[in-house]
């Protein structure tokens, strides 16, 4: 293995992703684990240096790891913690460069861990670890198309060539084009192993008057399951299923110490008795990381630069009951939004940006009638790792010529609203 890994345990920290991206951002690769974390998955983890006993809440008393956690060998920092250490902190600086400065002694002179943490040398161990796990078999992934189901297409390719089956599941809740492009790309430009199952109407169907977003989120994940499973039947010799898992995905689905935010359909939508064993190659890393990884990969910039968009699709876009009607109209409202950030050079600069449809209605005039009819509300966000997200500026101009344009174009809809709300309170995604 290339890299030294230096693990973080939860025990009830709001800081955790801060502690691992300090860490990184010394060049030390790091990942979080659960603080009940067992002897046998510990000693498995490949080159740990050192472990951090990351402490809960302020007044909150911190749970404590098992005694196989100090009996590893390796030095442990105990923070805001009652634990035995080698090395300890009453608190963490709120300020990134303290907290690196608080860090630094124990990762580097205590655990004596080697700065090697990069995109080439975390690709390089990762295809290690993913041969290991799946020996000669062969693999199914769930390919959507974003940045992070291809990044994992990109890497499983690498470590094991032609065994990678990729299934793309339309299920009627993707963007304009997004399934033709995808189909373009991975089938006609990279020569993958694709299957496409047009799986709408078995979606549509099953989520019709269901108005949760949990409970849409679980109807997804579930089916995408279900979809999978009858694909791997075709094939002989599939036992696991790959996903495009990053850590975001699980500190917001919910943790041991961390209430659910949003289950995502790969996370807290997947059903209990899953059928296969998963590969998750990025489930530790943020999103401007896996971007990285991407570039280190050859993948194209259109690729690796390409909008966020969560596997429920258009589904938590469509507030409430999904009706065929709303959803088009945020298909067609989105397609609107994207095609003018291009032009006016936006597209680059805003990290992600979409619309949306609650599933209420207001009182308009058209045609000198009045109307009642959707608003639709534009999403614009800036983020670095997708845990916090500002809302940036957008010309006055640009947001008139949306306006008019979804006014004129997208049947149903008679109001044009902009969320100025940042992460936290409010999340990037509204369900």
């Amino acid at each position: 293995m290339k890299q030294d890994l230096i693990i973080i345990l939860d025990l009830g920290s709001r800081d955790n992703s801060r502690v691992a991206r300090a860490i990184r951002r010394l060049g030390v690769y790091s990942e979080i684990h659960p603080y009940d974390i067992t002897a046998e998955e510990l000693v498995s983890l490949p080159n740990v240096k050192g472990i951090i006993l990351n402490g809960g809440a302020e007044g909150e008393e911190a749970l404590l790891p098992g005694r196989h956690v100090f009996e590893l060998g390796v030095p442990v920092m105990a923070v805001c913690c009652d634990a035995p250490a080698s090395y300890r902190a009453d608190r963490l600086p709120e300020d990134d460069a303290a907290l690196r400065d608080l860090i630094k002694p124990f990762v580097f002179d205590i655990c004596k861990a080697e700065p090697n943490w990069n995109a080439k040398n975390f690709i390089s161990d990762q295809v290690e670890l993913i041969r290991r796990q799946v020996g000669g078999k062969k693999v199914l992934l769930a390919l959507s198309g974003g940045v992070d189901s291809s990044v994992v297409a990109a890497l499983l390719i690498r470590a094991i060539g032609d065994r990678l089956q990729c299934v793309h599941v339309n299920h009627g809740l993707m963007r304009k084009n997004e399934s033709e492009q995808v189909l373009e790309v991975f089938r006609n430009q990279l020569g993958a192993n694709l299957v496409y199952v047009d799986a709408a109407d078995r979606f549509l169907n099953r989520l019709a008057g269901v108005a949760d977003p949990e409970a849409k989120r679980k109807i997804i994940g579930e089916e995408f399951i279900r979809v999978f499973e009858e694909e791997a039947r075709k094939f002989d010799g599939i036992e696991f299923l790959a996903q495009g898992t990053i850590y975001p995905d699980i500190v917001e689905s919910g943790t041991k110490t961390a209430k659910t935010v949003k289950s995502h359909h790969n996370v807290g939508g997947l059903p209990e008795k899953l059928g296969f064993k998963l590969i998750e190659p990025l489930k530790f890393l943020f999103k401007d990381e896996v971007r990285a990884v991407g570039k280190e990969l050859g993948l194209p910039d259109f690729m690796v630069y390409r909008q966020p968009f969560p596997g429920p699709g258009l589904g938590v876009r469509c507030l409430g009951a999904i009706t065929r009607e709303r959803l088009n109209a945020v298909r067609e409202s989105d397609a609107i939004l994207r095609e003018e950030f291009e032009l006016a050079g936006l597209s680059d600069k805003v990290w992600q940006y979409f619309t949306l449809i609650p599933d209420v209605t207001s009182t308009g005039v058209k045609n000198g009638e009045r109307v009642d009819q959707w608003p639709v509300v534009i999403r614009a966000v800036n983020t670095l790792d997708a845990m916090t997200a500002s809302v940036p500026h957008i010309d006055w101009a640009v947001l008139q010529k949306i306006t008019n344009r979804i006014l004129e174009e997208v049947p149903g809809v008679n109001r044009v609203l902009l969320d100025l709300s940042p992460k936290p309170p409010a999340t990037i995604e509204w369900e």
